[in-house]
C-alpha cells in the first residue's frame, strides 16, 4: 500500500502566483502516473491564514483554506510561496506562528524564493545553507546573519529544510522532492509532462554564466563576453582575450577582476562548463565531439571537472538529466517516514 504524503503549501496576500502553481501543479502531474494504479502520490493543500481568497501580486485570487483546519491533521511537508509587494519582505505574524509550532511535527519544510524570508522569520534557517531570489541575497543575509545565503544555487537541501531560487526554481525543487520521495523515474516522467528537463543541477548557476558575467561588470565586458562563448575550442588565455579586449595583458587581467568579481579564466571554465552540460542535456552527440567543441581537449579534463563540481561523470549526468536518454529502471525510494533530524 503506497503512501500518500500530505503537502501543506502556505499562501499569502501579494505572493507569487507561480511560486504556487508551479510546485502545486508539480505534485500534481506526479499523482496523475499513480492514479491509474489505484492511489494517489500527494495530497496538496493550500492554506493561508484565515482562508478564502488570498491575491496574489499578479491580482489573481486563490481559494485557500484556513490554518484552523489543518490542527491535528498529519503533515509531511510545508512549503511556503513567496513574493511580496515593495521592497521589503512582510512575513505575516499568523503564519510565522503556525511555522513554528508545526515545524518540528512534520518530515521537511520549504521555500521558494522569497518564502526563505518567511521561514527565517520563524526561526527555522538559522545556521543553514539556503538559496533565494538572486536580488534579495544581500537583503537576506542582513536581516538574518546567521543564515549562510548561497547566491548561485537553484535549490539547496540542508537537513529537513529545502529552499530554492527564484520564481521558476520552486519546480526544479519540487522535482527533487518527488524524486527524493518516489524515485528517479517518477520525477523524469513529471519533468517530461511539463515539457521541461529533469532537475536542473542545484550546483549550477539561477542564470546563464554570459548573462551573470554581463549583469556583474555593468556590460563593460560584454562584446568579450559574447566572443568567448563563441570560441570555446579556442585558445582562452588571458593573453589572447586581453588581446581580443584591446588591452595589456596585466592591466586587463586587474580590469577584468575589478569588474566581475572573478578572473578571466574562472569566467572561461564556467561558460565551458555551461556549455558542456548543455549539449549533454539537449543533445546527443557523442562525448568526443561535445569536448572538442567546449575546448577541454581531452576527455578526461572535462571527466575531472564534472567530478569536481557535480560528482558525477559526463556519462552519468547526461544519463540523469538528458531526455534523450531512456530512464533507468531503479526502484522508489521507501515511502517510510523518516524521523526528523534534531536542530543543530
Amino acid at each position: 500500500m503506497k503512501l500518500t504524503r500530505r503537502i501543506v503549501i502556505l499562501a499569502y496576500e501579494d505572493m507569487n502566483l507561480l511560486d504556487l502553481a508551479g510546485p502545486l501543479q508539480a505534485f500534481a502531474t506526479a499523482g496523475r502516473s499513480a492514479a491509474a494504479n489505484g492511489s494517489g502520490l500527494y495530497e496538496v493543500i493550500v492554506a493561508s491564514a484565515g482562508g478564502g481568497l488570498v491575491t496574489s501580486s499578479s491580482g489573481l485570487a486563490v481559494m485557500t483554506v484556513p490554518l484552523s483546519k489543518l490542527k491535528g491533521t498529519t503533515i509531511d511537508t510545508i512549503l511556503t510561496a513567496g513574493g511580496c509587494r515593495g521592497q521589503s519582505y512582510y512575513a505575516p505574524p499568523k503564519l510565522v506562528k503556525w511555522i513554528k509550532q508545526r515545524a518540528p511535527t512534520v518530515r521537511r519544510v520549504c521555500s521558494v524564493c522569497t518564502g526563505a524570508f518567511l521561514l527565517a522569520a520563524a526561526g527555522q534557517l538559522d545556521g543553514r545553507r539556503v538559496a533565494t531570489h538572486w536580488d534579495w541575497v544581500a537583503r537576506l543575509r542582513t536581516l538574518h546573519p546567521k543564515i549562510h545565503v548561497d547566491a548561485d544555487k537553484l535549490f539547496i537541501h540542508d537537513g529537513p529544510i529545502w529552499t530554492s531560487a527564484g520564481v521558476t526554481a520552486g519546480i526544479d525543487l519540487t522535482l527533487a522532492l518527488i524524486e527524493e520521495d518516489f524515485g528517479h523515474r517518477v520525477a523524469i516522467e513529471t519533468a517530461r509532462q511539463l515539457v521541461m528537463f529533469i532537475k536542473r543541477s542545484g550546483g549550477q548557476s539561477q542564470f546563464s554564466v554570459p548573462l551573470a558575467a554581463q549583469s556583474g561588470d555593468s556590460g563593460t565586458f560584454a562584446d568579450l563576453h559574447a566572443w568567448i562563448a563563441g570560441n570555446l575550442a579556442s585558445d582562452l588565455r588571458v593573453e589572447r582575450l586581453a588581446e581580443q579586449a584591446g588591452m595589456p595583458p596585466r592591466t586587463f587581467a586587474r580590469v577584468y577582476a575589478a569588474k566581475s568579481g572573478r578572473t578571466p579564466a574562472k569566467t572561461v571554465e564556467a561558460m565551458r562548463l555551461e556549455a558542456a552540460c548543455r549539449a549533454l542535456e539537449e543533445t546527443s552527440l557523442p562525448l568526443k565531439a561535445i569536448v572538442a567543441t567546449t575546448g577541454y581537449a581531452e576527455e578526461q579534463n572535462l571527466r575531472r571537472v564534472f567530478l569536481r563540481k557535480f560528482g558525477v561523470t559526463p556519462s552519468q549526468y547526461r544519463g540523469r538529466f538528458s531526455p534523450h536518454v531512456a530512464p533507468a529502471r531503479i526502484k522508489p525510494a521507501p515511502l517510510t517516514r523518516k524521523k526528523r533530524p534534531s536542530a543543530r
